[in-house]
């Protein structure tokens, strides 16, 4: 690039404000704390994405006049989200001199007329029509949900009459922790797939995940996390990762254990036989520590859940089939006419232009072609939400306080069923991702399109409730991936690369008021993934909030680059030693976050002088553990890991979690983040350091796992 292009994509002040005023960052700080900037080329971008006119001065002047004029061409905001216990104020547009009664009518049917307050806000000429505002006050003493505001303006004989509404939610000021955690509680974290037992389909399903819960109450546990259960692909190539879903609001069938299912007990002989045999076709794959195929896992379960599909269901059966459909409404509907129309078509590439558009004739006409794959569908989420709930019964029979602990995944499939359904709800011409740090040094761009923070606001949160609340149905946690997305979202728009992206801020009040009303709907804990470049007043909203943080031990450090002190960690956070987007604990400690990234080229820097780098940090751990009492000399790498979980035991963190994989010694990572096909992400089965495949019927006596949860126990009964 010519100085003279450099410079002229240097963004000016103009634009600037108009970026800022859609909430598009036009500095931020990288993770080498220097202030940067996006560029003109992706500000444009950026602004273009969410449907605002920038590319010439012209469009920037016209675009700022609008946004200056935009709240005033409505009666009311589009959605209102307060905190219970707190009193606001709500501005009303209407022609000036008109009268305006406004009233909420209550979640409950009840209905309650607000009073106005003083507002001297000067009348403004808005589209020819001279305008005014009122304001009305909500109470402090509104009842926690969603609730409708309702104006009715009476503008006279002249200007007649006219009604407006807007969603109103009132959200907890903050989440409890509950009483039943006893103020600390502990728990495993595991990826469900690669949990395998004698009776899986080559990949770890609800069945195991119940087993598992039972076993790890047993032991003490107060909670299992495991990673997102979202949907993939019904048919083709499956994608691997967990956090590239279809959707984030229903579950992937692949968990499904056909055997379990009720109708199986009244299926015929030859009927049987064949889910047995379509179980044969995979049951050695379980004994093999090699990558999972997903493929054949889920032709193979196919096959037998047809089966019991077309076998029928009793009439009460049927009417609890029914029920589900009901409650999950429209949107499990159109998600199941997804499935059905990527079953008839394949690839959502390969669809006929008409069927793209889900609100066409052409899609309504197909529906009704396809009913009988559309109930198919529907079935498969009732199936594995049935086994799913199960699961957390036996979680909190056996004694866990919260049971299972679901991980919700930062954004979607750019052809998925969620992008389909609702469109509008997502930002085009664009992808979400992370700038550059210290990890993922050319930076990360995920290929997930961003909701747009409008039209959020335009469906009252919608796509966010109904996500949260069909994913707490069955958990008593919810960990949120990326929490900052709630906050802002590094956008990234096609054709650039990952480090030339800007940041877009959302409305965080009224996404994290959502997401903690519909956790204290089913009475959850919210714990925020809050790694990396999170600014020090975010951490602070959420625990005000009673959000859980999130603190990896090999990350937290103190200002000279030692490893912090147990007692200034947090309370208000999940603590563990190590992610899944790291080598388990033995692989670190041998460095092989290193060697992998070397082999895979995606280290920046001289590898000898990441290696040194990595060997100071843990030279440094070792010194910290022995400064505590925990680790003697020569210690083995068993002693090693234990040390390192009764470091974090030792903080004042509400939950510490234990990985699995370091339970059992393994020594692979399930995810190198910056990959995709050079590495078997995600596909990792459940094995021990020296590569021999651990079952699930395995786990309740294995001598390493044992004594690592041993050891938890000991240091929290200390």
């Amino acid at each position: 690039m010519t100085d003279s292009n450099a410079a002229s994509d240097i963004p000016d002040e103009r634009l600037k404000q108009l970026a800022e005023a859609h909430g598009v960052s036009t500095e931020y700080w990288d993770y080498h704390g220097n202030l940067a900037a996006p560029s003109r080329t992706t500000l444009v971008a950026v602004l273009g994405a969410l449907g605002v006119k920038a590319s010439d001065p012209q469009e920037v002047e016209e675009s700022l006049r609008e946004v200056d004029i935009a709240p005033w061409r409505r009666t009311l905001p589009p959605t209102v989200v307060v905190r219970v216990g707190t009193q606001s104020t709500i501005p009303v547009h209407l022609p000036d001199g008109a009268h305006v009664r406004v009233h909420i009518k209550l979640e409950e049917g009840d209905t309650l007329q607000l009073l106005q307050a003083d507002d001297w806000t000067a009348p403004r000429e808005v589209d020819g029509v001279l305008t005014g505002q009122a304001s009305f006050v909500i109470p402090d003493d509104l009842p926690l949900g969603w609730h409708t505001i309702i104006a009715d303006v009476d503008a006279g004989p002249d200007g007649g009459s006219s009604s407006a509404s807007a969603a109103l939610a009132v959200t907890p000021d903050h989440l409890d922790l509950p009483s039943s955690l006893g103020g600390r509680g502990w728990g495993v974290m595991a990826q469900l797939y690669s949990i395998r037992s004698h009776g899986s389909w080559g990949i770890g399903d609800a069945d195991d995940l119940t087993e598992l819960v039972g076993f790890l109450g047993d032991e003490g546990a107060d909670f299992l996390l495991i990673n997102p259960m979202h949907a993939a692909e019904p048919v083709g190539e499956m994608t691997p990762s967990p956090y590239l879903p279809v959707t984030r609001r229903f579950v992937n069938p692949i968990y499904i254990r056909p055997e379990n299912i009720l109708e199986v007990s009244r299926l015929s002989g030859p009927r049987r036989s064949l889910v047995q045999w379509a179980h044969e076709e995979v049951a050695e794959a379980n004994l093999s520590a090699d990558a999972i195929d997903r493929d054949t896992a889920w032709k193979a379960k196919r096959e037998a859940l047809e089966v019991i599909f077309a076998a029928g269901r009793s009439r009460s059966r049927q009417r609890d089939f029914e029920r589900f459909r009901d409650a999950q409404g429209v949107g499990l509907e159109r998600f199941a006419l997804w499935c059905a129309l990527m079953e008839k078509y394949g690839s959502f590439a390969d669809w006929p232009d008409n069927l793209k558009d889900a609100s066409s004739a052409f899609v309504a006409n197909e529906a009704r072609t396809l009913a009988d794959r559309i109930d198919f569908y529907a079935w498969l989420q009732w199936i594995v939400d049935e086994q799913l709930g199960r699961a957390q019964a036996q979680a909190k029979a056996s004694g866990m306080s919260l049971g299972l602990m679901d991980d919700l995944a930062v954004g979607v499939h750019p052809q998925g069923a969620d992008v389909w359904a609702e469109p509008d709800a997502f930002a085009s011409g664009v992808g979400v991702g992370a700038p550059p740090d210290m990890y993922n040094q050319l930076g990360q761009n995920w290929s997930q399109p961003p909701w747009d923070p409008n039209r959020l606001a335009e469906t009252a949160y919608a796509p966010l409730r109904e996500m949260v609340g069909t994913v707490l149905r069955h958990a008593g946690a919810l960990r949120i991936d990326h929490v900052i997305g709630l906050f802002r979202l590094w956008w990234i728009p096609d054709g650039l690369r990952a480090d030339q992206g800007a940041y877009v801020r959302y409305d965080h009040e009224a996404m994290i008021g959502v997401v903690l009303l519909e956790a204290h709907r089913a009475g959850a804990v919210i714990i925020g993934e809050d790694l990396g470049t999170v600014e020090p007043w975010v951490r602070e909203y959420l625990a005000s909030r009673g959000v859980l943080g999130t603190s990896v031990l090999w990350f937290e450090k103190d200002e000279d680059d030692w490893p912090l002190e147990p007692g200034a960690y947090r309370h208000l956070a999940l603590s563990t030693v190590n992610t899944h987007d790291l080598p388990p604990t033995a692989g670190y400690l041998a460095d092989e976050h290193v060697a992998l990234r070397e082999r895979l080229g995606l280290l920046t820097e001289p590898v000898e002088q990441v290696r040194t780098e990595a060997r100071i940090e843990r030279e440094r751990m070792l010194t910290r553990l022995r400064e505590h009492n925990l680790l003697a000399d020569n210690p083995s790498e068993r002693e090693t890991v234990e040390a390192l979980y009764r470091y974090v035991v030792r903080t004042p963190s509400a939950l510490v979690g234990v990985s699995l994989v370091d339970g059992v010694g393994e020594r692979r990572a399930q995810n190198q983040p910056g990959t995709d096909k050079e590495y078997p992400n995600w596909k990792m089965p459940l094995a021990d350091g020296s590569g021999e495949v651990v079952l699930m019927e395995d786990l309740p006596e294995n001598v390493r796992l044992a004594s690592l949860l041993g050891a938890v126990r000991n240091e929290f009964n200390r």
